[in-house]
């Protein structure tokens, strides 16, 4: 079979964790955008699997929740049957190391909520305080996840209206004043903010094509989607120094000692098939 050599494959994932899209990707590498494409579905897979293995028994004091729009195929106005739309990313990170601890692709709702705090729950080592925002849907989530077992706090944003000199088609209304209201245990007041993970936010846009406002390098596939933000977060976390920490996010929370590098997860992905394609021991048929 055909494989790409490790310098090409490196090239390519370089380039769409630093925020080129699919077709950008392929001229740059000299390459076809389904070659960008299915590395990317390999890596996505790799990556996920490993976050999933290795991001375990997190020591933690503060998580902080949040989630990001991008979009699937067509905006939402726009959709039909069968097409994605409107997609949210949750991401829940740790305030001290800025660790992604878990992250999940998918709708709004409840159902997510509670699927992210249950997965949340299941990766720390320790009791933490949680910090989110006024979405109604944590508050289910967080008590089923974690019970009275969570120092649980949400800061809630009040906006006024913005003015017409300012509208546009993204101008968010003014913040005029934020509360912070306890919900469980007893978090400290103090560290009640999400402006850690808002920031990560910025990160993630900045990063990946996919998450632009105004853009041409959306998925059709809401799979597709998915596999790149896990790429993004492995490399986050375990191949991109933190401004401020000097490290890894991983090397921080204790989860590696070393900086990975974009062949690192080109090796990751090489080990991951080389796994998938181990058949298991022969059993004989009983007559």
């Amino acid at each position: 079979m055909n494989k790409l050599d490790i310098k090409t494959r490196s090239l390519i994932l370089r380039c769409l964790v630093e925020g080129n899209s699919a077709r950008a990707t392929a001229c740059l590498a000299d390459v076809s955008k389904n070659t960008v494409n299915k590395l990317l579905i390999d890596a996505g897979m790799a990556c996920s699997k490993y976050h999933d293995e290795h991001v375990r028994n997190v020591k933690a004091s503060v998580i902080q929740c949040d989630e990001i729009w991008s979009f699937c195929y067509v905006k939402q106005k726009n959709v039909a049957p069968e097409e994605a739309g409107d997609v949210w990313t949750w991401t829940a990170l740790d305030a001290d190391s800025k660790l992604i601890v878990s992250y999940l692709v998918g709708g709004r709702d409840s159902e997510y909520a509670i699927e992210l705090m249950d997965d949340v729950a299941s990766r720390l080592a320790n009791r933490v305080q949680i910090i989110t925002d006024g979405h109604k849907a944590y508050l289910e989530a967080v008590e089923g996840a974690f019970g009275e077992d969570v120092d649980y706090a949400q800061i809630i944003k009040m906006y006024g209206v913005a003015p017409d000199s300012s509208k546009g088609r993204y101008s968010p209304a003014d913040c005029t004043g934020i509360r912070k209201r306890r919900i469980e245990g007893n978090p400290a007041i103090e560290d009640v903010s999400t402006s850690h993970v808002e920031r990560q936010n910025l990160t993630t846009r900045m990063s990946m094509r996919w998450f632009i406002r105004l853009t041409n390098g959306f998925s059709k596939k809401i799979e597709n989607h998915a596999y790149a933000v896990a790429l993004h977060f492995m490399y986050y976390n375990f191949a991109r120094i933190h401004q401020t920490l000097k490290v890894s996010p991983a090397m921080s929370a204790g989860l590696t000692n070393r900086l990975w590098g974009i062949k690192d997860i080109v090796l990751l992905i090489d080990e991951n098939e080389k796994a998938s394609m181990k058949r298991g021991p022969y059993k004989k048929r009983e007559s």
